[in-house]
């Protein structure tokens, strides 16, 4: 039997998976891939394949010399150029596929991310409805990146967890969801690192600011001074660029 060509959505979706799963979790065993593959009328071994035939395009991966499955690189390959080229437009857009897909929508789906916004109307609406949705999937996709751990302190409760942007969101339009530009940090380190307190050079190193390494504060000398020059915990695909932490380096950090 021939078998079923995948569409375009379909592809999509294995590609929206494949940014919110750790590598090595793309096995025809995990949930995710399990309810996906019944999503879309796939078996899981199919919709697994998908996943590393993603790998094997990945950038990341490819430096490592991991080659993932070759075979199906033409399907996805212009999936992950239409994602290298507009970030924000297929993040919406697989999310939007995953909501019909499952019988629902995007405001229903994400009801409590939308909330306070139904006084909205046309455009602004509309705007405001793709900026929540893609801050969520972005919030997925690192705490993917970082094993649901925070980078600094490995502390792993998500409620605690801020997907932190080097480069802010207003600043930075086209990197806005570029994994490459997100942190995972508990409340307190990235209230630091966003205010200047705390940053992370080119190595990984963690720097906390002079003022800090000179207070005799306990609180200050456990949970700040005790980090510095540490390396971060390293994410498992998406390494932070090292030009958004020179940048946030040069015009945050108090040094």
């Amino acid at each position: 039997m021939q078998k079923k060509p995948w569409n375009r959505e379909e592809l999509i979706l294995a590609f929206n998976l494949y940014l919110k799963i750790p590598f090595g979790k793309y096995h025809r065993g995990n949930n995710e891939v399990i309810k996906l593959a019944k999503l879309i009328g796939r078996t899981p071994s199919s919709v697994a394949m998908r996943l590393s035939n993603f790998a094997s395009v990945d950038p990341y991966h490819q430096k490592r010399g991991i080659k993932g499955l070759t075979g199906g690189i033409t399907q996805v390959k212009p999936i992950w150029d239409e994602f290298s080229e507009n970030k924000e437009e297929l993040i919406f857009e697989s999310e939007k596929i995953l909501a019909e897909i499952q019988n629902s929508s995007i405001e229903t789906k994400y009801k409590t991310v939308l909330d306070g916004i139904e006084n909205l109307e046309g455009e602004s609406k509309v705007r405001e409805v793709k900026t929540r949705v893609n801050q969520n999937v972005f919030r997925q996709i690192v705490l993917a990146n970082y094993n649901n751990k925070c980078a600094i302190t490995g502390f792993s409760n998500p409620t605690f967890l801020i997907a932190s942007h080097i480069i802010p969101w207003s600043v930075d339009k086209k990197n806005r969801l570029n994994p490459q530009n997100g942190i995972l940090l508990n409340n307190l380190h990235d209230k630091a690192f966003e205010n200047g307190f705390l940053a992370i050079d080119k190595s990984f190193q963690i720097l906390i600011c002079s003022e800090f390494l000179k207070s005799k504060n306990n609180f200050v000398q456990n949970f700040f001074s005790s980090y510095h020059k540490r390396k971060i915990n390293l994410p498992i695909r998406f390494l932070p660029d090292s030009n958004f932490l020179e940048k946030h380096f040069e015009e945050k950090f108090f040094g």
